[in-house]
């Protein structure tokens, strides 16, 4: 395995009482794709949103490529970071095609209206280019979203439930892009509830529960009745777990 393009270290995070994150040492190798599962609650959100440097932990440390991000050059950093989260940091007044032109300008793309058209061409959205974010549905929002999360090639990619919303054509156009990600040596941790989607692209499957991590092992060899047997020993037979997938 390379270095370590993600690091955890006795990551913690507290909204007042309530410990999201609870001491997690984690370390994914440059070019790993991990499969993030756990039942709702369990902290996946609020750990991407610490890689990807929007939330701040509470306590513990995380590195990016070997560095910390507190000290980092920001705009540099967060060109190597594409995110999608469940806010789709999209511009509702704008059209799709304006939203990647500001996302390319932003991330420093040489021809901005250029890298827009191709994303908007990938994500099967060119036809409506011109239309206000705020007229598409939901589906489609979440399609650009992804065009915004890959529009700069980033090498680390965050992604929270990203074939939530997806029909199944895109589904598929995103696992083939993802694989194509794969194979140019990003890195990817993708929080899901869809096992059978995530698996074709994932290297590695990391449980959470209760904001820590509860089992994690290899993807290779793993069909769904020994997946449904690692949540079972993994989550539902905690009582704390079985409160939170109700």
């Amino acid at each position: 395995m390379s270095a370590a393009a993600l690091q955890a270290c006795a990551l913690r995070k507290r909204y007042g009482p309530v410990a999201a994150i609870d001491g997690i040492d984690l370390a994914i190798p440059r070019g790993q794709f991990v499969a993030l599962f756990g039942p709702n609650g369990a902290g996946k959100s609020t750990l991407l949103g610490m890689f990807a440097t929007l939330v701040r932990p509470s306590s513990g440390s995380v590195r990016i490529h070997g560095e910390d991000p507190r000290q980092a050059d920001r705009p540099a950093l967060m060109r190597r970071i594409g995110v999608l989260s469940h806010e789709t940091f999209l511009y509702d007044h704008l059209t799709g095609l304006e939203n990647l032109v500001f996302y390319a300008r932003l991330y420093g793309l040489p021809d901005p209206p250029g890298a827009a058209r191709e994303a908007l061409r990938a994500a099967g959205l060119e036809d409506r280019r011109s239309d206000q974010v705020r007229g598409y549905s939901r589906g489609m929002q979440q399609r650009l979203a992804i065009a915004r999360a890959l529009l700069h090639a980033p090498d680390i990619l965050l992604l929270d439930e990203p074939f939530a919303g997806l029909d199944r054509d895109a589904a598929d156009g995103l696992r083939d892009r993802l694989l194509t990600a794969r194979r140019a040596g990003a890195t990817c941790v993708l929080a899901t509830h869809d096992f059978a989607t995530a698996l074709p692209v994932a290297d590695r499957v990391v449980v959470l529960v209760s904001g820590r991590i509860a089992a994690e092992r290899s993807a290779r060899g793993l069909d769904e009745a020994a997946f449904d047997a690692l949540l079972r020993s993994t989550t539902l037979d905690r009582p704390e777990a079985r409160e939170a997938a109700r």
